[in-house]
């Protein structure tokens, strides 16, 4: 069983207790999930299965969608409301105008430090252990980018008001700091109350599959999975012969002449290489010095 399965995450889960669920399930061992979501974040999972767990890197560096409700006149040492609240303010007011305005400004590529709970790594210890020990580090910020953000609903009649927005951004962006920033922007304390992924690895909510349904398909689930040369259809495809495909799986280099058909791709891209009979050969790299392409990841039929 090769391939990956778009899974709709529930809350309460981590993304390790999806895992396990789902390899208990299918009664496979071989098994890596595409990106960790909190437990209490809903929303799009992909699973590699089998072989497919080699594409695992390429699929999580695709940019991610989500969903989230802020709240404004609060914050939290976690950044969301499973923290304890370390600021209040009896009221905010705010306009949509404002608030616009300044999501606006956060489009584009931006600066943007890890949450003390998180899984960063300092000194060989998680962020959210040396949190958990009351501990506060500096953190080096790191770059990020907005590619959308958009506001779908606000909520301003109220003491504390709460808006709801949309974002696809790159890997590694922390909503709940987007939250945090905004409000900064805004010069008053915020929190996040709400997260749902729509989007991961190129798969939305329509793809996904739940627990459930999974137990209920477990024996014809292989007709659900995505076949791994199909999530990385962000890579431009190269057609080559089929004795080069051949080649290829013997460990030897495919000569730059010897495309037959391709889609626009720049040096140092990587491609997906299918041989005339739409055979998948791999991942491959040009090497314009050597006018070749040279082998990333080969897929070769019968490799385990």
């Amino acid at each position: 069983m090769d391939g990956i399965l778009a899974v709709w995450k529930p809350a309460g889960w981590t993304s390790h207790d999806v895992v396990a669920k789902v390899r208990g399930i299918l009664k496979v061992k071989r098994i890596g999930h595409t990106g960790t979501l909190d437990p209490q974040v809903t929303g799009v999972l992909p699973l590699c299965i089998g072989r497919a767990t080699r594409v695992v890197e390429y699929v999580q560096e695709r940019p991610k969608a989500y969903e989230a409700v802020m709240q404004f006149g609060l914050a939290t040492d976690t950044e969301d409301l499973t923290g304890t609240i370390i600021k209040e303010l009896p009221e905010v007011v705010i306009d949509e105008q404002q608030i616009r305005e300044v999501l606006a400004s956060f489009i584009g590529e931006i600066d943007q430090v890890p949450p003390m709970y998180s899984a960063v790594r300092v000194d060989g210890k998680r962020l959210y252990e040396l949190a958990r020990e009351g501990q506060v580090i500096e953190r080096q910020s790191r770059k990020v980018t907005i590619y959308e953000l958009d506001l779908l609903e606000v909520q301003l009649d109220q003491p504390h008001p709460v808006i709801r927005f949309s974002v696809v951004c790159s890997k590694g962006t922390y909503i709940r700091t987007l939250c945090v920033d905004i409000g900064e922007a805004l010069s008053v304390p915020s929190v996040m109350v709400r997260l749902t992924r729509t989007m991961s690895g190129g798969f939305t909510q329509e793809d996904c599959l739940t627990l459930e349904e999974i137990a209920a398909l477990k024996d014809t689930i292989a007709d659900r999975l995505t076949a791994s040369d199909e999530a990385l259809d962000h890579f431009p495809r190269v057609t080559v012969s089929a004795a080069d495909v051949q080649r290829a799986f013997q460990g030897k280099r495919i000569s730059l002449q010897g495309i037959l058909d391709q889609e626009p791709f720049d040096v140092g891209s990587l491609l997906r290489v299918y041989g005339e009979d739409r055979l998948f050969a791999g991942i491959f790299q040009p090497d314009e010095e050597s006018g070749t392409l040279k082998a990333v990841k080969v897929f070769t039929p019968t490799a385990d």
